[in-house]
C-alpha cells in the first residue's frame, strides 16, 4: 500500500547528487547539487544536504513519507560501501547513514536503497509504458544496466543475474584491437580496458573529446562522435551482445551521457541491426531518455509504492 506524504528520490552520482520529489505519480520538484569530483565525505554530506533541503521546502510542509536513494559501489554484507571510484566520500557508509548525517531533520523516515540503472529504467517505463522487455542501459561516469519484464496490470519486474541486476555491463569486454591507436596517446589507459566503460563512461569521453564531452553535444555536431567510429562502435556491440543474451523488445540509453546521444539513435540502430543475430526481435525498438532526473524520479516513485 502507498504511504501518504510525500516522497523523496536521491541520486548520489559521479558529478551531483540529484534529487525528486514526487507526489505518487506527479513530479512535484527536482533539482540537483553543485558539482563536484571525486567528493570526500564532508562535501558529498552537503551536496546532499543541499537537494534534500530545497525538496523539503518544495513540499510546502507536505511530510516526507518515504526516500528513495541511489548511490554506486561495492557494499558488503551490512550495506556499507566498500569501494566507490568515482564518490570515495562513501566509502564506510550505507547510503541510508549518509542521508541520515546529512539530514538529521528525516531521522525516523523509511530509506529504501536502489541502483541508479533501476531507478531509472522504472522512471523510463513510467512515462513510456509497453509490453515486452525492456533493456535499459544507463551511462555516466560509469554505465549499469537493468532488465525490466512487464507484467500485465502491474509494475514492471526486474531480471536479476548477479548482485543487484542482469550483470555488470559496463565491464562487459568489447575490444581494443579496432580502436584508433593514438586515442590514448600520452595518456594513462582507463581501468578496464577493453571493456564498454573504458570507452563510453563519462571519463574515457572526456579524456579523448575533453570537457565538451560532458554534454557530447559539440563532439556529435562537429562529427568526431559518430556511429561508424569508435568509442560508439563499442555500444553498438554491446548492444550487439545484449540482444543475444537478453532478447529485448526495447533498449534504452539513459544516464548523463545516454540521453545526450539522441541524435545519433538512427545511425546507431542500424550498425545494431546489419547482420544481428536471427534470435534478436525483429521489431525491436532503440530509445533515449529525455530527463536528467530520471535516476531520482524512479527512486521516488519506487520508494513509495
Amino acid at each position: 500500500m502507498r504511504s501518504s506524504g510525500a516522497f523523496l528520490g536521491i541520486d548520489i552520482g559521479g558529478t551531483s547528487v540529484k534529487g525528486a520529489l514526487m507526489d505518487g505519480p506527479r513530479e512535484v520538484w527536482t533539482g540537483k547539487s553543485r558539482a563536484y569530483a571525486r567528493p570526500g565525505t564532508p562535501e558529498l554530506e552537503a551536496a546532499v544536504r543541499e537537494v534534500a533541503q530545497s525538496a523539503v521546502v518544495a513540499s510546502g510542509g507536505r511530510a516526507i513519507a518515504t526516500v528513495g536513494v541511489c548511490a554506486p559501489g561495492l557494499r558488503d554484507a551490512n550495506g556499507v560501501i566498500t569501494k566507490a571510484l568515482n564518490v570515495p566520500g562513501l566509502v564506510g557508509l550505507s547510503p541510508a547513514m549518509l542521508i541520515a548525517r546529512a539530514m538529521p531533520e528525516l531521522a525516523g523516515v523509511h530509506i529504501m536503497e536502489f541502483t541508479d540503472a533501476h531507478a531509472a529504467a522504472a522512471d523510463y517505463w513510467r512515462t513510456h509504458p509497453a509490453a515486452g522487455r525492456l533493456l535499459a542501459l544507463s551511462m555516466g561516469t560509469g554505465i549499469g544496466a537493468c532488465v525490466l519484464d512487464a507484467r500485465e496490470g502491474g509494475k514492471p519486474v526486474a531480471l536479476i543475474v548477479t548482485g543487484s541486476g542482469p550483470g555488470q555491463i559496463g565491464q562487459m569486454d568489447v575490444g581494443m584491437e579496432e580502436c584508433e591507436e593514438d586515442t590514448w596517446a600520452g595518456k594513462p589507459m582507463p581501468q578496464g580496458a577493453g571493456t564498454l566503460e573504458s570507452h563510453m563512461g563519462l571519463p574515457a569521453l572526456r579524456a579523448r573529446f575533453g570537457e565538451d564531452a560532458a554534454t557530447l553535444q559539440a563532439a556529435i555536431e562537429d562529427g568526431r562522435l559518430r556511429a561508424d567510429r569508435w568509442p560508439l562502435r563499442a555500444l553498438v556491440r554491446a548492444m550487439r551482445i545484449a540482444h543475444a543474451i537478453y532478447l529485448p523488445d526495447r533498449i534504452v540509453l539513459l544516464g548523463g551521457v545516454g540521453i545526450r546521444l539522441r541524435p545519433l539513435l538512427g545511425e546507431m540502430r542500424a550498425r545494431v541491426a546489419d547482420g544481428l543475430t536471427s534470435l534478436a526481435k525483429p521489431d525491436w525498438m532503440l530509445e533515449a531518455g529525455e530527463s536528467d532526473f530520471h535516476a531520482a524520479r524512479g527512486a521516488a516513485w519506487m520508494a513509495g509504492e
